[in-house]
């Protein structure tokens, strides 16, 4: 490898891309466009880097099947970081092959931890856990090992685990200043302040309050009753009672657990579960039917008594009562929540990440752009969008993951 390379690649490796730029800019032999393209996609240049790397794949020999894994490799981070997340990453389970078969430990370890970051971003905590496990990370250089820390941290704060999330933002912390990048300081950075925002709201009758994660955690570890609006769920102790495919039932527990110890009014439990204004015996007597049905799923937690004004809640056992809500509620809030990471999300990225349907991730967009809250740019499948100013949300690493035990 000739110098003009090697200094490239150094510079590469410390953040630097425009010096890396200076001793390649004019190359197009192999080596040089992979390093070019890399630049490129440090300064931001999504397309002008794949068009590199793919070109640099090409023009690399068929003897030469490492350096063309590499190239799958940074051509499957680019995608990761646009936020390409509509598929899975097109050929890095074969380039981690290869990597590891020539003995890559390095870029091998790096493809792997790349796949488990796309599948924290969609959600997917077992599989991203499994995939962290799945390759050695002490071979990770001290840039990609700060990313590996940060998602074990992401997959520790979405399962509300505030101590190894914290200790995994240490050790990402400690990898990179060893790696004395300022734009990867700065996201760990980001990622300490995000223990220590607010991950929660506990709403109870007598007040109103915002919750970091460890608090969090130890309402969710108390012995009461929790209606957990992150999740849709009630939970009290061990017992989890999932409501989310019964928003009606869900409202309904909410607006009983609000307003526990005292009842809440026959009224605002239509206006609240049917969004009834002018309420008639047809939803008064569909409120029954309902407040039976509540009946019936809480009944190993939780009484549903009528009074002279509405319903009450009455618990199995001693306790209190609460709800946890997100820090900031509203229309579209979820989509506002991942939009606050700062990145540009394709609205099919941001419907695989939440679970939903493109159309209604597209309407939802349509809504809030609106109202000013999101811009767009690109046309066609290149269209990204962002949020220029979402105060009161949490970092994306603190969206509720779905609903597991343990």
């Amino acid at each position: 490898m000739d110098s003009l390379i090697t200094a490239s690649a150094r510079a590469l490796a410390a953040g630097d891309p425009l010096a890396a730029l200076k001793r390649v800019a004019l190359r197009d032999d192999a080596p040089a466009l992979a390093l070019r393209g890399i630049a490129m996609a440090q300064l931001g240049e999504f397309a002008r880097a794949r068009e590199l790397l793919r070109k640099a794949a090409r023009a690399f020999e068929p003897r030469e099947a490492r350096a063309r894994a590499r190239c799958a490799v940074a051509e499957a981070e680019i995608a990761l970081v646009s936020r390409d997340l509509g598929r899975p990453v097109q050929g890095l389970d074969a380039a981690r092959a290869t990597l590891e078969a020539h003995g890559d430990r390095a870029n091998a370890a790096h493809a792997g931890y790349l796949e488990a970051r796309r599948l924290l971003l969609i959600g997917r905590l077992d599989e991203a856990e499994q995939t962290l496990d799945g390759y050695d990370a002490d071979a990770l250089a001290p840039a990609s090992r700060a990313g590996h820390e940060l998602v074990a941290a992401g997959i520790a704060m979405r399962r509300i685990r505030a101590k190894p999330a914290r200790a995994a933002v240490d050790q990402a912390a400690l990898a990179a200043r060893k790696a004395a990048i300022p734009a990867l300081m700065a996201e760990v950075e980001r990622a300490a302040h995000a223990l220590e925002a607010p991950a929660a709201r506990l709403i109870t009758r007598e007040r109103n309050r915002l919750l970091r994660l460890d608090e969090v955690e130890a309402v969710l570890a108390s012995e009461g009753l929790v209606v957990d609006a992150c999740r849709n769920v009630v939970r009290a102790g061990a017992t989890v009672i999932p409501l989310a495919s019964r928003p009606v039932l869900f409202a309904l527990a909410r607006t009983l657990a609000e307003a526990w110890p005292e009842d809440a009014s026959r009224e605002m439990l239509l206006g609240r579960a049917f969004r009834a204004r002018d309420a008639d015996e047809s939803h008064r007597a569909r409120l029954r039917v309902e407040i039976g049905r509540l009946r019936k799923a809480l009944r190993d937690v939780a009484g549903v008594e009528a009074t002279k004004k509405g319903f009450v809640l009455v618990l199995a056992a001693t306790g209190t009562v609460g709800v946890l809500a997100p820090p900031v509620e509203g229309d579209h809030a979820e989509v506002l929540a991942l939009l606050a990471d700062g990145e540009a999300w394709s609205s099919s990225a941001l419907a695989l990440a939440l679970g939903i349907s493109p159309r209604t991730v597209q309407r939802a967009l349509e809504a809030l752009a609106e109202t000013g809250k999101v811009e767009s740019f690109g046309r066609g499948p290149a269209r990204r969008w962002i949020a220029p100013n979402v105060p009161g949300f949490p970092t994306s690493l603190l969206l509720p993951a779905p609903l597991a035990n343990g």
